[in-house]
């Protein structure tokens, strides 16, 4: 894609590989850049910054935290945990069914759907930020309160509390609320290109890693970071694979990334200035059989801070020369350095190929559908067929593969496909008659009313009042309610998802559906022989009674937009 007057919005600009990437877009004239990044200061720093290289772009900085809604998007992670209004928003947000006020209260889709990006660069270190707010802390916080809990035989408000900021670092339910929203937002917004800078976790390095993050090695919230920069790959891998999204790409560097600037100054952890402490030798405690984390005090604070050359490696902080100098060496991480980065993110987005891509890498190496299994599809339906016709069954769905609405559109067409016989035959009544012929098949035949019930798919009789159920159910799912108001929409909802439904405007749906396949099969070329129709006259042999699978396989692809886009 053409960079030249294109505007672009950087997740993540203010950072050494966002700067870098910035650096590389401004000498390709951009029409906007948007800068966006977790502080207003870092966003404003590096417009300033980047201004100064390309007057000629305009820049505009945007600042918040990209995986809260945007009522949230300024506070830190305590204040989110501390306050249990927002801490029950957090939950909502990421644990609810992804629906319309989710997607429109989330910071990321405003920003999107405000400047309407033709290209996203994520340059945002989404696996840290998510992965080190260490569910492992979490649980010993929890653990805590347990015990105190068990001992005095109650539910404390603490313990509440616990649990609630235990499920708010739950890593995998954030991760697929982010990619939800992240894939809807560029929909919508007809975003052309997405591209993601992500990680390895350890900088290339196996399970012996030997810089970790507590005694462990290697520890837990380090490869906790590794599974969800994995998690995440996947699922950017599904986006790329999903029909009218953007473009989607990853780059993913397996090395060190250095350096942002070299300098003597303050040593800062999280930003905030290490302070000097001393402990004389004759305050020395003495190592009892408890070791106490509090101590003893004996300390004194020195009133300075540490001060001391270092390397600056943007994102991962600070590091002294050993430091550097061990991590660096040739069998450690070794490192690369942003500008390389940066370079093969501009190459990718204009369409070259640098083989970094592991989306493309993904796509060129996985194992997909092969001659042999299409070959042996039709001696694996034949077999079932026959075994049909010995026993005297048709087999017509279990409620096993899921979802349940694929359970209720079989059993549908199969009703049609008894009361009509073929495609065509559905045409020639009314939806009413319709609906008055299914029901009276229902009614009459209790084996097949038992099969579809007993798999949890219930029945809505066509007056829509009514519902033949077993004990479960599939749809609504429950949740942990014990009952739920109906109201028409929900009705309408649920027969949708996982309802047998034999209303009269379902009928007429089923008819609209019949049109447009019969419509196709008419636009086809009759004396067409070539490979041109994947899904061509003869296969669909609309002579024959119906081929309940072969309908369903339709409305999955052009109903329910399931079209798989790759072979």
């Amino acid at each position: 894609m053409d960079i030249r007057n294109r505007r672009i919005l950087v997740l993540g600009g203010w950072g050494l590989v966002g700067t870098a990437i910035l650096r590389r877009l401004v000498q390709r004239n951009p029409k906007e850049i948007i800068i966006l990044s977790l502080k207003e200061h870092e966003a404003r720093e590096a417009c300033a910054l980047i201004k100064e290289e390309a007057p000629g772009v305009n820049f505009i900085p945007e600042w918040g935290n990209i995986f809260v809604r945007s009522t949230l998007k300024d506070l830190d992670r305590d204040q989110l945990l501390n306050n249990p209004k927002y801490r029950q928003q957090l939950l909502s947000d990421t644990m609810e069914a992804f629906d319309e006020e989710i997607l429109a209260a989330s910071f990321l889709q405003q920003v999107i759907s405000k400047y309407k990006p033709h290209i996203i660069i994520d340059a945002v270190n989404t696996a840290t930020a998510l992965a080190y707010q260490d569910v492992y802390r979490g649980y010993y916080n929890l653990k805590r309160e347990m015990v105190g809990a068990g001992d005095r035989n109650e539910y404390t408000p603490q313990l509440s509390a616990e649990v609630q900021k235990m499920m708010t670092t739950l890593y995998v339910p954030q991760i697929i609320r982010h990619i939800q929203i992240l894939h809807a937002s560029m929909v919508e917004n007809k975003t052309a290109v997405y591209i993601k800078i992500g990680t390895t976790g350890t900088g290339g390095m196996g399970l012996n890693i030997p810089y970790t993050h507590s005694e462990e090695r290697p520890s837990r919230v380090l490869l906790s970071k590794s599974a969800l920069a994995g998690a995440h790959t996947m699922l950017l891998f599904l986006m790329s694979r999903t029909p009218g999204g953007p473009i989607c790409k990853e780059i993913k560097p397996a090395a060190a990334i250095a350096w942002k600037g070299i300098q003597y100054g303050e040593i800062k952890r999280h930003g905030i200035p290490i302070p000097l402490f001393d402990c004389p030798p004759e305050k020395a405690e003495p190592l009892d059989k408890e070791f106490n984390f509090e101590g003893r005090k004996n300390w004194k604070a020195l009133g300075e801070t540490l001060k001391s050359v270092y390397i600056d490696t943007g994102e991962n902080g600070i590091f002294s020369l050993p430091e550097f100098e061990t991590i660096t060496s040739a069998g450690q991480m070794e490192f690369v350095t942003p500008e390389e980065i940066a370079e093969n993110v501009i190459m990718e987005i204009i369409g070259d190929s640098t083989g970094h891509d592991i989306i493309n890498a993904l796509d060129n190496s996985i194992m997909g559908p092969t001659y042999r299994a299409g070959y042996m599809r039709h001696h694996a339906l034949e077999k079932m067929q026959d075994l049909e016709q010995e026993h005297g069954v048709e087999s017509i769905a279990f409620e096993i593969l899921g979802p349940p609405r694929l359970s209720k559109i079989l059993y549908e067409a199969y009703i049609l496909k008894k009361v009509c016989g073929e495609l065509k035959c559905i045409l020639t009544r009314g939806p009413k008659q319709l609906a008055d012929q299914v029901e009276s098949l229902i009614r009459r035949d209790r084996h097949l009313r038992s099969h579809i019930i007993s798999i949890g798919i219930p029945i809505l009789m066509r007056d829509g009042k009514h519902l033949l159920r077993g004990p479960e159910v599939k749809i609504p799912a429950q949740l942990g309610r014990l009952s739920l108001t109906i109201n028409p929409k929900r009705l309408n909802d649920w027969a949708d998802a996982g309802w047998v439904d034999l209303r009269e405007e379902n009928m007429k749906l089923w008819q609209e559906r019949i049109e447009k396949i019969l419509h196709y099969v008419d636009s086809l070329p009759p004396d067409d022989t070539s490979s041109r129709f994947h899904h061509g006259i003869q296969y669909w042999n609309v002579q024959q009674p119906m081929n309940i699978g072969k309908v369903t396989a339709w409305i999955f692809m052009n109903e329910d937009k399931g079209l798989r886009v790759k072979g």
